[in-house]
């Protein structure tokens, strides 16, 4: 599902800095003074999570103070762990969440993978990127990746081992996210992807086979655009969650195209990227806190 056709120009902007995707742009971002001020007490540390296939440079957030708090992973879209996916961290932390967001390319790449002006549309750019997703889309790599980064949440002395973990993905994240959900299905207990590509495919590794050995409350959002390309994907998925009785709601988002929820993307769409923050923020209030 990552492709020129579903990305419609995807572009990634390297003058965008991690402030300008925070305080700095508050008339873009339109934070308001609350969040500004919560945004400003969380914690953010560059750390390097130890993994079964090296080691992967990530980004911590959690909120200031002494207590503990539950755990969040969140998986990138294509382009890897760069401000805008800071930023994300840094707003649900300040929500009382400890939040990890890895270089899931890290066998390949530091980040950030993308160096400069990235066009989705043009082959050259494409080519950066696709042999990277490769390297993250292999099972095993989903299984083992999943373990790692759960387990080195669960050493953090800021993270409530008493509540469940949350994990959310974007676009080729939202694959690992189902695989997270399934594969450490006594840990997590909420997913929620977003624009995920390739949820159902005809293959035999497909993400929606997992569904049964999910224990986790699930929110999927598909764009538009990718449901006119795949109308039946919502109904398998909404047919494999119920024959599991795995709680879930499908949702296609009207007007919204593949990348909406994500600041960057041409298709960023604001009222529909909070409609989606909203409604992870319910799940993670229900089943996490």
């Amino acid at each position: 599902m990552c492709d020129e056709h579903i990305h419609q120009g995807l572009t990634h902007d390297p003058t965008l800095t991690r402030r300008a995707f925070g305080l700095g742009a508050a008339a873009a971002v339109a934070l308001t003074s609350a969040r500004a001020n919560a945004e400003a007490k969380v914690v953010e540390k560059d750390v390097n999570v130890p993994m079964a296939s090296g080691v992967s440079d990530s980004a911590l957030f959690y909120p200031e103070g002494k207590g503990s708090w539950p755990a969040v992973l969140i998986w990138t879209d294509i382009l890897g762990l760069r401000p805008v996916f800071r930023e994300m961290g840094r707003r649900l932390a300040a929500e009382g969440y400890v939040v990890l967001v890895p270089n899931p390319f890290y066998r390949k790449a530091k980040s950030p993978v993308v160096d400069g002006t990235f066009d989705f549309n043009k082959p050259e750019d494409r080519a950066k990127v696709m042999p990277l997703a490769a390297s993250v889309t292999a099972a095993d790599a989903n299984i083992s990746d999943a373990k790692d980064y759960l387990k080195f949440l669960d050493t953090l002395p800021q993270t409530n081992k008493k509540k469940k973990i949350g994990v959310q993905g974007y676009c080729m994240g939202g694959p690992l996210t189902y695989r997270t959900a399934a594969v450490v299905s006594d840990r997590v207990g909420a997913a929620a992807t977003f624009h995920g590509g390739g949820l159902v495919t005809d293959k035999p590794d497909s993400p929606h086979l997992v569904i049964p050995q999910m224990k986790a409350e699930v929110y999927s959002a598909v764009a538009a655009n990718d449901d006119e390309r795949d109308p039946k994907a919502k109904d398998v998925l909404k047919e494999s969650f119920a024959a599991a009785k795995v709680p879930a709601k499908v949702e296609v988002y009207p007007g919204c195209a593949h990348g909406w929820t994500v600041k960057g993307s041409q298709v960023y769409n604001e009222p529909g990227a909070e409609k989606a923050w909203t409604e992870l923020l319910a799940l993670y209030k229900r089943r996490l806190a």
